[in-house]
């Protein structure tokens, strides 16, 4: 039963990653207007009720990914010791968020970029991002204000984590250059944001 939970379970992955996909691939070469649900289903090779399964409206695809940020999170933070400064807890958190395997796609993929610059031009996409980003940052604040009760207020906490998601944010549209660049753009960016460290060319 196990196994057959296992397989069932390997194959919705699959389903919904294939909708991911090809969902971002046409909103990227015909515009996210132009897209219907119908052409995301045949694209990825399965009934427009299969699409109704996994998201309930076309937006939702570009947005997959939201419940892997609240379990990434809770294990940075019970990974937690008892030396580490907010800052160090901080740059950990987006370490492990930028090179998790549970994302639809890695960082560095090409379609990661897509989505960003979607978020970027797309109006109803544009406020959803505002939205969630909001909704993170209050989270991360909170969770880092309980996790540092003693060095943090209020203010410090929202400071920090509103430091962090502009600087992430700002790097996800930052040309990288080269291929496999956008992780250390990343980490670059969240470093200048929590260590103030003065900005080299190079390194």
């Amino acid at each position: 039963m196990a196994e057959q939970l296992g397989l069932r379970e390997r194959k919705k992955r699959r389903t919904k990653r294939a909708l991911v996909e090809a969902a971002l691939r046409l909103f990227d070469a015909q515009g996210y207007d132009s897209t219907t649900v119908a052409e995301i289903a045949a694209a990825a090779e399965v009934s427009p009720a299969t699409f109704f399964n996994y998201f309930a409206t076309k937006d939702e695809v570009v947005f997959a990914d939201d419940a892997v940020y609240g379990e990434l999170l809770a294990q940075a933070f019970a990974d937690r010791t008892a030396d580490e400064s907010p800052e160090d807890l901080l740059l950990r958190t987006t370490e492990l968020l930028s090179t998790a395997t549970a994302w639809s796609f890695p960082l560095d993929h090409e379609l990661t970029r897509v989505r960003a610059r979607l978020l970027a031009e797309v109006p109803v996409l544009r406020a959803g991002a505002l939205l969630r980003t909001s909704a993170l940052q209050q989270e991360l604040a909170r969770a880092l204000r309980d996790a540092f009760p003693d060095e943090l207020d209020e203010l410090q906490a929202a400071a920090l984590t509103g430091a962090l998601l502009g600087a992430v944010d700002a790097a996800m549209h930052v040309d990288p250059g080269d291929a496999g660049a956008t992780s250390g753009a990343v980490r670059r960016a969240a470093e200048i944001a929590l260590r103030g460290r003065p900005i080299t060319r190079g390194h």
